[in-house]
């Protein structure tokens, strides 16, 4: 017998027939002899328009009766499943998370979690008790409702499954696994059998939408395995687990790419000690997350300063650079919104040369100019004109064999 903590989407859920479809999900999980707990989104859209209701009533709600409205979705859907299983014959159980519960601290809107009381869940389960929760929300000290920010039910199912010290949470969603690239821009794309933490945590945070990155941040830090799968067919999907030697002799596990990204240059800065203090201190006070920063060799005393912010603050971030480029002494501001973040992932570069060349040979090869690189131990990101973005995923997903079983053999 294990314990498995199944997560379903909004889109698993989007209508009565889809909760049925999970309903007879569940109860077949727990037929084959496994403890069953069950973390749930509110239905494909209903958050949505809970906002869209919540800005008609005022142009900035508050945020403590924001949570209090938003997190109702997943209250409607915890509810009916069990209705579901119950009407199947199965002894199932919602729970509210200020019934369990799962507290947080008092950021409403974007709340962390803190601790998870698992004694009442823990009864239930031994004896015989389906247990559905919500996803996305918690309990703060003062015992207001708060919510965890959008994508927040994986963190949910994850803090859950490391409360428990379940033996697996299964992420079921739209897709089958965690794949190679977009398949939309490469038919070929393969489904990685298993994937380690830091390269779930690099792929998600470069553009790939499968998992939340604060849902692998805790599946890394509790040792949660976290199997991706598709809530609509049965096949095995993706393990996120520890890293191990198999997956070191895979070069690239993947390629990832992002469009929401603006570059700006502020040109001939003086070059000395707290200039970039004050260019950066202005930007994050405004709230403005800064990426990718390169700045060139100093001539004359002078030099240049390019860094990349997410496409939906470039207007913003520009006029604050353009403001203080003028009291720093810089002598020109440059923004150029048509650029993508390309990148390549994988843990076998910490033991492989050479990947560094071979993708800028691969992108050099279809005439692709690179205007900026990030590196770490695991992944390398390239900053590109946007319109190259597809070509540039497909022919690095090529170059480095991850069409087909290439993927689980390369060993270069």
């Amino acid at each position: 017998m294990a314990l498995v903590v199944q997560k379903y989407g909004g889109t698993s859920v989007g209508s009565i027939e889809r909760i049925q479809n999970v309903a007879r999900r569940v109860a077949k999980a727990y037929d084959e002899g496994n403890d069953i707990v069950v973390v749930l989104s509110a239905m494909s859209g209903e958050t949505n328009k809970l906002v869209a209701l919540a800005n008609e009533i005022c142009e900035f709600p508050s945020e403590r009766e924001y949570d209090v409205l938003v997190s109702t979705g997943e209250q409607v859907t915890i509810a009916l499943l069990s209705m579901c299983l119950q009407s199947m014959g199965y002894k199932a159980k919602s729970y509210t998370a200020a019934q369990i519960p799962i507290r947080t601290d008092s950021a409403h809107t974007r709340a962390r979690i803190s601790s998870i009381d698992d004694q009442r869940v823990r009864e239930d389960l031994r004896n015989g008790t389906i247990i559905v929760v919500p996803g996305f929300q918690g309990v703060d000290p003062e015992g207001n409702l708060t919510t965890l920010g959008r994508g927040g039910s994986d963190t949910s199912a994850v803090a859950v499954a490391a409360a428990l010290k379940a033996d697996v949470c299964e992420i079921f969603t739209d897709v089958d696994g965690v794949y190679t690239t977009d398949p939309r821009i490469v038919p070929e794309a393969s489904k990685i059998e298993k994937i380690s933490y830091d390269e779930m945590l690099e792929m998600a945070s470069l553009g790939a939408k499968v998992l939340q990155i604060r849902s692998v941040e805790f599946a890394k830090k509790y040792g949660v395995v976290i199997h991706v799968r598709s809530s609509f067919n049965d096949n095995p999907g993706t393990l996120v687990m520890k890293e191990d030697p198999e997956m070191e002799a895979v070069l690239v596990a993947g390629v990832t790419y992002n469009k929401d990204e603006a570059k700006i240059s502020v040109m001939r800065v003086p070059d000395k000690p707290g200039i970039a203090a004050q260019l950066f201190t202005s930007l994050s006070q405004s709230n403005v997350t800064v990426d990718m920063i390169i700045q060139n060799v100093s001539h004359d005393g002078f030099t240049d300063m390019t860094f990349t912010v997410p496409h939906g603050d470039y207007k913003k971030a520009m006029k604050i650079v353009e403001g203080t480029a003028t009291g720093i002494g810089a002598s020109e501001v440059k923004g150029d919104e048509h650029i993508a973040k390309v990148s390549i992932v994988g843990v076998g570069m910490r033991s492989h040369s050479g990947v560094a060349s071979q993708m800028f040979a691969c992108l050099a090869q279809e005439g692709i100019n690179v205007h900026m690189i990030s590196t770490s131990e695991i992944k390398i990101s390239c900053i590109i004109d946007s319109k190259y973005t597809e070509l540039a995923v497909r022919v690095l997903h090529e170059s480095f064999g991850l069409s087909g079983e290439d993927v689980q053999q390369e060993t270069l």
